[in-house]
C-alpha cells in the first residue's frame, strides 16, 4: 500500500477493512472464552478460595492490556509520532473493550471475603490496624471506587475513539488538536486513578503493609503489557492483506524501543521497592517480601528476574531483532506470559503469610490459567468485533501517509 494510494482512499473505501484473520481471532476468542468459563465454573465448585484468587489476577492481567493501551494511545495524541498513527485502531479496539471488564468483576463481588482481610467483619473487629483503615477499606466506598475509576477511563477512552471516527468521515484536522487536549489531563488522570485502584485490588490484599510507589509499577506493568501486545497483533494483522504493506520493519523497531523502554522503567519501580524496603528492613514492609522471595515463590522470584527483564532486555538490545516482527513478537509473547507470571506471584504469596490460609492448595494452580482464559477469551472476542467496525488505519488523518511512508524508510 502506498502513499498515493492512502491520498485517494475515500472515508467510505474499504480499503483497509479487517481481514478473515480478525474473524479467526473472533472465533478462537469465543472458543477460548467457553473453555475457560467451563474451567472457571468447575474451580468454582472445587475451590472457591482459588477461583477467586486466579480470577482477579486474570481480571488485572486483561485490564492491563485494555488501560494500557489507552494510555499509549493518548502518549501517541501527544507526542505525534507516527509509531502511534498506524496501530492507532488496534489501540482504540482494545480500550473500548472496558465495559467488558466492568462487567467482568461481578464474580468478584462474591469472593470479596474470600480475598480481602477488611472485608470480613470479624477480621476487622480482632484488628486495630484494619479498624483504623476501615474508613477507606470497606466494600461499600470500594465498589464507588470501582465506579468512578471505570466512568473515568471510558469517558476518557470513548471520547479519544468517537472523535477518531469522526475524523474518518469529515477529515476535519482539528480534531486533532481535540485528541489531544483530552489525552494531557487524561493521562494524568489516569496514573492518579490507576494509583487508587492499585491499593484497592492488589495492595490491600496485604492490609498491614503499603508501598508508596506500589502505583507507578502497576503503570509500568500496563505500558508493558499495552507494547506487548500491540506488537503481537501487529504482527498477527501484518500477514495479510491490507496490512501485509504498511506494517514494516521501521514500525516495528519503533515500538521495540519503546518495549524495551518499559522494561526498565518496570524494572526499576520494582527493584526500587525491593532496595528500599531491604534497606529500611522494618517489619511492616518486609512482610511483603519474605514470603515472595522463599519456599517456591523463591524460584517464581528468581524466573521473573530472569524472564521478565534479563532475557527480553539482552535480547531488545538488538537492532536486528526489533526490526523483525516476527522475532519481536515472541518477545512480546514472553513479556505477556510473564505479566501473568508475575500478577500471579504478587497475589498467591500473599495468602501464605504468617498465618497460612487454611484452603491454600498447590493442586489449585490450574486456575491462575482457567480464569483468565475465560475473561481473555470474551475479551479477544469483544476486541475482535471492535477492531472489525471500523478501517484498520485512521483514512482521514493527514499524518497517516507520512506515518506509512516512515515504515517504508531503511
Amino acid at each position: 500500500m502506498t502513499t498515493d494510494s492512502i491520498h485517494r482512499t475515500s472515508p467510505a473505501s474499504t480499503a483497509f477493512a479487517a481481514p478473515a484473520a480478525v474473524d479467526r481471532l473472533q472465533t478462537f476468542g469465543l472458543i477460548a472464552g467457553v473453555a475457560g468459563l467451563a474451567l472457571s465454573a468447575l474451580g468454582w465448585f472445587l475451590s472457591p478460595d482459588y477461583f477467586f484468587r486466579g480470577y482477579l489476577v486474570g481480571w488485572v492481567y486483561w485490564l492491563g492490556i485494555s488501560l494500557g493501551c489507552m494510555a499509549i494511545s493518548m502518549v501517541g495524541h501527544l507526542t505525534g509520532g507516527d509509531w502511534a498513527v498506524v496501530i492507532r485502531r488496534v489501540l482504540e479496539a482494545a480500550s473500548r473493550v472496558l465495559p467488558w471488564m466492568l462487567v467482568s468483576f461481578i464474580p468478584l463481588i462474591f469472593g470479596m471475603r474470600n480475598l480481602y482481610e477488611w472485608a470480613r467483619p470479624e477480621a476487622v473487629r480482632a484488628d486495630r490496624i484494619l479498624q483504623i483503615k476501615q474508613a477507606y477499606l470497606n466494600p461499600t466506598f470500594f465498589f464507588g471506587r470501582l465506579i468512578a475509576y471505570f466512568v473515568i477511563w471510558m469517558a476518557i477512552s470513548f471520547s479519544l475513539s468517537y472523535l477518531s471516527r469522526v475524523q474518518d468521515h469529515k477529515g476535519d484536522t482539528g480534531l486533532l488538536g481535540r485528541m489531544r487536549v483530552i489525552s494531557a489531563p487524561g493521562l494524568i488522570i489516569y496514573v492518579l486513578s490507576l494509583t487508587f485502584a492499585s491499593v484497592d485490588w492488589l495492595m490491600s490484599l496485604q492490609p498491614h503493609w503499603f508501598s508508596t510507589i506500589y502505583g507507578f509499577y502497576l503503570v509500568a506493568s500496563q505500558g508493558l503489557s499495552g507494547f506487548s501486545f500491540l506488537i503481537v497483533v501487529a504482527v498477527y494483522l501484518s500477514r495479510s492483506e491490507p496490512m501485509a504493506g504498511v506494517f514494516q520493519p521501521r514500525h516495528f523497531h519503533d515500538w521495540g524501543k519503546l518495549l524495551f523502554a518499559f522494561v526498565m522503567i518496570w524494572t526499576y519501580f520494582s527493584w526500587s521497592q525491593f532496595l528500599i524496603t531491604w534497606a529500611g528492613n522494618l517489619p511492616e514492609e518486609i512482610s511483603f517480601f519474605l514470603p515472595r522471595i522463599n519456599g517456591g515463590f523463591g524460584w517464581v522470584a528468581l524466573a521473573i528476574v530472569l524472564f521478565h527483564f534479563t532475557v527480553p532486555f539482552s535480547l531488545l538490545l538488538s537492532r536486528d531483532l526489533k526490526r523483525n516482527g516476527r522475532t519481536l513478537a515472541m518477545v512480546a509473547l514472553l513479556m505477556l506470559f510473564m505479566r501473568l507470571v508475575e500478577l500471579f506471584w504478587q497475589v498467591e504469596p500473599a495468602f501464605h503469610g504468617q498465618h497460612p490460609h487454611p484452603a491454600n492448595n498447590p493442586a489449585f494452580y490450574w486456575l491462575y490459567l482457567a480464569a483468565p482464559l475465560f475473561i481473555g477469551g470474551f475479551w479477544l472476542f469483544f476486541f475482535a468485533r471492535t477492531l472489525k467496525s471500523r478501517p484498520l488505519l485512521p483514512i482521514q488523518d493527514p499524518y497517516l501517509p507520512e506515518a506509512i511512508a516512515h515504515g517504508q524508510h531503511h
